[in-house]
């Protein structure tokens, strides 16, 4: 019985699940907008940078000067960009973009402002969130490339009316 109501269900489920991180997405983009000092956005970079093992440190560093150089445009552009992810994943619209967009920008999270999780030592109990979401974003490829258009989708009303909609909707 459990068997089949979970089948019923998958749908609605991974419909449910895709929209829950889309808020997610869009709440941390909105918190980009409501920062009252851009500029200490750099800093971050500087503390993800501390402790790290010194062959990493020209990473830091040449983030650090690129976002040095303008750091609003660069925190209301990250805003933009995840606004923009948690609206696709709200509305599950083009999703197979969506999807791999998110990914890559997980892991520039990730890798960047997390400091790839590090520095790993005594009492460091966390990997970072950049990483998880990436793993999340790589979970609905696998979960859209399996089972197809999802049925609670933007996209499955485009691809209804726009013939070519699936090549940026679907993992074929």
């Amino acid at each position: 019985m459990a068997k089949g109501l979970i089948n019923r269900d998958a749908d609605v489920l991974k419909s449910v699940i895709r929209v829950i991180f889309g808020v997610v997405w869009i709440v941390d983009g909105s918190f980009k907008f409501a920062l009252d000092s851009p500029q200490l956005f750099p800093q971050l970079i500087v503390a993800a940078g501390r402790g790290q093992p010194q062959w990493l440190m020209p990473w830091f560093g040449f983030w650090f000067h690129v976002v040095s150089q303008n750091p609003a445009l660069w925190v209301y552009m990250i805003g933009a960009g995840e606004l923009a992810l948690g609206t696709g994943l709200v509305l599950g619209a083009m999703r197979k973009v969506t999807y791999t967009i998110g990914f890559f920008f997980s892991l520039l999270i990730w890798a960047v402002p997390e400091g790839l999780g590090g520095p790993y030592g005594p009492g460091s109990t966390d990997i970072g969130t950049g990483i998880i979401y990436g793993f999340v974003f790589l979970l609905f490829m696998i979960i859209n490339a399996k089972y197809g258009t999802s049925k609670y989708s933007l996209d499955k009303f485009l691809e209804k009316h726009i013939r070519w909609w699936s090549k940026v909707a679907e993992f074929d």
